[in-house]
């Protein structure tokens, strides 16, 4: 960090104090740090809360992300992802044995995840989704599954008529560890009918956040910004999640996810159109690494941010790239010109050369030897 009289100038002295001392953040400390016009003042005190929590680690995973279906009933004004009906163009729906043809070839990786999301489908019931765990569990029984997001949970509920914990219990039985973060947008109840009003809503997306930490099951979280919202409603957001840590504890790690506008049918305000800038981008993941002291990691998902911006990321609070991927589709089709996926070597090339040291983990981030 720099010397107090910095942070002084900067208007930071007593967030600086507060972080120092490990101390909790509040509403308005994190209105201060977005506000702040000196943005190496706020990525230095992310980059103190980083290091001590993970020293000079960066961390990546050997993953494969597989999008079952674009098919999806939620019809999200921001997604351009989703098709409505199969018959739409562009649409598509996985069978078990694509899904598997997909995993065979990534053979010679040796993948410590798996991480399986799509859209809220219209007929796909639950059995399906518990048959395809339980395939996928004995070809490969060593490779955690992470699936599903809570949107989706909901999803399964309504269409078997039965609660989200026994749906949650039944996907666990089947093999889920792991859940991804998606879905969450931004929960303000004003904003939120704007972008998504058919899908879970905030409360729902918390409850079913909690009931999977309940059974033990980790799930990440995230937060989509740089569309609608205000600073307020980004820091509301941030204070949500924490306080749902504060009670069920099994989050482990938080993307910022920035709106990408090029294929999306969401017409944002003259002022807004255009993709987020960068150092928008660096300042919310400085914020988020301050503002959640109870959340582990932070990541800087190079598919939505790109490779640099990621990089420069880690200096801004993050701790994590995300990792291979292989093939991935809910990012590129809203725009995001990124590869699709990444090697081992290239992953911890781009952490090096930042800086830090590549740290290779599984999906719930237990750490790995490098080389496996």
């Amino acid at each position: 960090m720099f010397a107090p009289d910095y942070y002084n100038i900067c208007g930071l002295l007593s967030i600086y104090e507060k972080v120092k001392a490990g101390e909790r953040l509040d509403f308005e400390d994190g209105m201060v740090l977005f506000n702040c016009p000196d943005i190496a003042a706020v990525g230095s005190l992310a980059l103190h809360a980083r290091c001590r929590l993970h020293g000079d680690a960066a961390f990546y995973v050997v993953n494969r992300q597989i999008n079952y279906t674009n098919v999806c009933v939620n019809r999200c004004v921001f997604c351009a992802f989703r098709r409505d009906a199969e018959s739409d163009d562009g649409a598509f729906t996985l069978s078990v044995e694509d899904i598997l043809a997909r995993l065979r070839a990534c053979s010679l990786l040796h993948l410590d995840e798996l991480h399986i999301v799509g859209g809220c489908h219209p007929s796909l019931p639950l059995s399906w989704f518990e048959n395809l765990l339980r395939i996928v569990r004995s070809g490969y029984p060593d490779l955690p599954l992470k699936a599903f997001t809570p949107v989706e949970i909901a999803h399964f509920a309504r269409l078997e008529g039965i609660s989200t914990l026994q749906v949650l219990r039944r996907l666990k039985a089947a093999g889920l560890v792991m859940m991804p973060g998606g879905g969450a947008e931004i929960f303000d109840e004003g904003l939120r009918p704007q972008l998504c009003p058919h899908k879970a809503d905030a409360k729902d997306w918390l409850r079913i956040s909690g009931e999977a930490h309940s059974l033990g099951i980790k799930t990440n979280c995230t937060m989509l910004f740089g569309h609608l919202e205000s600073l307020e409603q980004r820091v509301d957001h941030l204070c949500r999640l924490r306080e749902q840590q504060d009670r069920s504890g099994g989050f482990t790690c938080f993307i910022p996810l920035p709106f990408l506008s090029e294929n999306s049918a969401l017409k944002l305000p003259e002022a807004q159109r255009g993709p987020v800038h960068g150092l928008d981008q660096l300042r919310t993941v400085a914020v988020a690494r301050l503002m959640l002291d109870n959340i582990p990691h932070i990541k800087a998902y190079w598919i939505m941010l790109g490779a640099k911006t990621a990089q420069t990321a880690l200096w801004y609070g993050a701790d994590d790239l995300d990792g291979t991927i292989v093939e991935e589709h809910i990012g590129h089709m809203a725009g995001a010109d990124s590869a699709s996926g990444m090697t081992i070597r290239e992953l911890e090339s781009m952490i090096r050369l930042s800086g830090f040291s590549p740290v290779r983990r599984n999906a719930v981030f237990e750490t790995l030897e490098s080389g496996r």
